[in-house]
């Protein structure tokens, strides 16, 4: 790495520190204390991933995720790219956490591993009606947590991030929604935890 990058995912790393609180702490004690550490030793890439800890544990604003994917890109570590731009776009447009089944391969068209890092955007049916009365499926692109993949039959929990965040108002905890690539259900989920962007409010002039 040229000396010009390092310093720039230096200076990156640290401001990225700087959002987070000082008493903000992983299940494993860590803190943003450890992240200064590694800092001051030039490890760029465990400063990331303890970075990336803390803030899976703590709401961090935009910016925090924007530094580290950049940083990441940096350092050419396209799995943590990957998922910290995840997390920017979970900001942006929401996130729904859900325990989602698949069917097996037997009984649905899909045969082989839905990849687990944010390729897919499925069709989902949460109970929006078309305006002629038929289902209307909503479109959220897909995360598989822990697993890289999730095999036909297989169960794992998943995060939604969805195209159209309004389309998602209703959806709450308990909900039971179907996941679709074609018109037959490829499976099932029921809803963990909804997190939606705030409405925003148009500007009143005068």
């Amino acid at each position: 790495m040229l000396d010009n990058d390092r310093m720039d995912v230096t200076e990156l790393l640290e401001s990225a520190s700087l959002l987070v609180p000082e008493e903000v702490a992983t299940e494993n004690d860590i803190s943003v204390r450890d992240v200064w550490d590694c800092l001051a030793h030039d490890e760029w890439q465990i400063a990331l991933s303890l970075l990336e800890e803390l803030g899976d544990g703590h709401p961090l604003p935009l910016t925090f995720w924007e530094q580290l994917a950049e940083a990441a890109e940096q350092l050419r570590l396209k799995r943590s790219a990957t998922w910290c731009h995840w997390r920017c776009s979970e900001i942006r447009n929401g996130v729904i956490r859900a325990d989602l089944m698949l069917r097996p391969a037997a009984e649905a068209r899909r045969k082989t591993p839905i990849s687990g890092h944010g390729v897919l955007w499925p069709m989902w049916d949460i109970g929006n009606l078309s305006p002629t009365g038929g289902t209307s499926v909503s479109i959220a692109r897909l995360w598989v947590e822990d697993v890289p993949v999730l095999e036909p039959g297989g169960r794992a929990t998943v995060r939604l991030i969805p195209l159209t965040p309004t389309d998602w108002a209703h959806v709450e905890a308990g909900q039971r929604i179907n996941m679709h690539e074609n018109r037959t259900v490829a499976g099932t989920a029921v809803v963990l935890e909804v997190h939606l962007p705030a409405p925003t409010t148009p500007t009143v002039r005068d």
